[in-house]
């Protein structure tokens, strides 16, 4: 599957879809960016006059590309037609802020791939290459032939 038919299936929207691009992608994880707008909503009120995005949005961010991408690769050769996705775990740390407009990179890599539950690796860097936060994160793919 390549990259570009995975954002597609994506099933997410702006303004939350936090993947603009996939660098790369095999069975063992994912290298995926993002840029966060410095119109997001979040901003106006996280922090008031010093913004910062949210560890929550991190975590999604790290998330969507590193154990959803990763899964719906994974999962290339299923019925991915109304596919439901939902985390189960997430064990993060954050090291860095991210500020509005930044681009960030995230490296997943696959811990396990069993029973349709995705366990995964995260690393999230700024452009700097500064390690902004890392850990670990799950998420169940209910997919058609599974139901």
């Amino acid at each position: 599957m390549k990259f570009d038919q995975i954002l597609k299936k994506l099933p997410y929207q702006r303004p939350f879809l936090f993947v603009d691009a996939l660098n790369e992608l095999n069975e063992n994880g994912v290298t995926g960016s993002y840029r966060f707008p410095e119109d997001s909503d979040f901003y106006s009120g996280h922090f008031i006059n010093a913004p910062v995005t949210p560890g929550v949005i991190l975590t999604e961010c790290c998330a969507q590309i590193g154990v959803v991408c990763l899964g719906l690769f994974l999962l290339e050769d299923s019925n991915l037609e109304n596919l439901k996705i939902g985390m189960s775990s997430s064990e993060m740390e954050f090291y860095t802020p991210v500020f509005p407009n930044e681009r960030v990179k995230v490296i997943s890599e696959k811990v396990y791939f069993r029973f349709n539950k995705l366990k995964c690796n995260v690393k999230m860097f700024n452009e700097k290459e500064e390690l902004v936060c890392k850990g670990t994160l799950a998420g169940m793919f209910k997919t058609a032939h599974n139901e």
